[in-house]
């Protein structure tokens, strides 16, 4: 069982750094939001043993704390 979470855990990696690969054309508040959403969704999965509602609520929780964030560009 430990070995589905390990590969969920590298899938949910690989696929936030395909998607932040496609960021170029974003603005710096989606750009922030869409990297919240996915460090929340990896450090949720990651804290609860790789939940699904822990993993939908770190990315909640990572997408609304990214959108906030202002930069000091």
């Amino acid at each position: 069982m430990k070995t589905i979470k390990q590969i969920i855990v590298t899938a949910s990696l690989a696929t936030v750094a395909l998607g932040l690969s496609g960021c170029a054309g974003m603005s710096t508040q989606d750009r922030n939001t869409a990297i919240g959403a996915g460090a929340g969704a990896v450090l949720g999965g990651a804290l609860t043993g790789g939940s699904a509602a822990g993993t939908v609520g770190g990315a909640a929780v990572g997408g609304v704390i990214g959108n906030q964030v202002k930069s000091t560009h």
